[in-house]
């Protein structure tokens, strides 16, 4: 005999109790878990001598041409890296030049030794922002940056840079190129240092 409708709505609400119950001490139980969980931040290195390849480390003196398969070259925005790469063809065919790099990706980790390297070499933290940006604040560790290893690149890239879009971002750091235009496009005007 088929219940009346009232006792149908009933029944069926009853059965969603425990269902409703369950997924509320999961929530619960998520939500406590989620906010015990800690948010481990690794050091900024003390010392040069703990950096490696992985954190996009090029050693003082070397650089890395654009084929290279360190990270320092393999972590860049891929639409970066083909625009130097194609700059880099043209560069050496038509001028003789190769486009080298001794910056590109970096770890955050890798950036924040950096800015405390700054601090330490102007003495405060507000003149090293016109130097070295904080961590995640750097285009290096979005892989949006490359700072240039020779005169001839840099000169090369500040002439036709702009031709794929590449251009010199701060005055203060004649080695300091990003994407900053549609290729063909006209390079913004640079910003005085990092603090802009």
């Amino acid at each position: 005999m088929p219940l009346p409708r009232r006792a149908s709505l009933a029944s069926a609400r009853r059965g969603l109790l425990p269902v409703a119950l369950t997924l509320s001490a999961l929530v619960a139980l998520t939500g406590c878990t989620a906010a015990t969980t800690a948010v481990v931040s690794v050091p900024a290195p003390t010392d040069v001598s703990q950096l490696s390849d992985d954190d996009g480390y090029i050693p003082e003196g070397t650089s890395l041409t654009l084929d290279s398969e360190l990270p320092a070259i393999q972590r860049l925005d891929p639409q970066l890296l083909e625009a130097l790469r194609a700059a880099d063809r043209t560069a050496v065919d038509e001028h003789g030049t190769t486009i080298t790099i001794v910056d590109g990706w970096r770890s955050l980790r890798y950036q924040e030794y950096l800015f405390e390297q700054a601090v330490q070499k102007y003495g405060s933290e507000h003149e090293a922002e016109r130097w070295a940006k904080r961590g995640a604040d750097s285009s290096h560790v979005s892989g949006h940056a490359v700072d240039i290893g020779t005169a001839d690149a840099m000169d090369f890239l500040n002439r036709f840079g702009s031709e794929w879009g590449i251009c010199q971002i701060y005055a203060n750091e004649a080695w300091h190129f990003e994407l900053a235009t549609s290729p063909g496009g006209e390079c913004p005007q640079m910003q005085a240092d990092g603090r802009g």
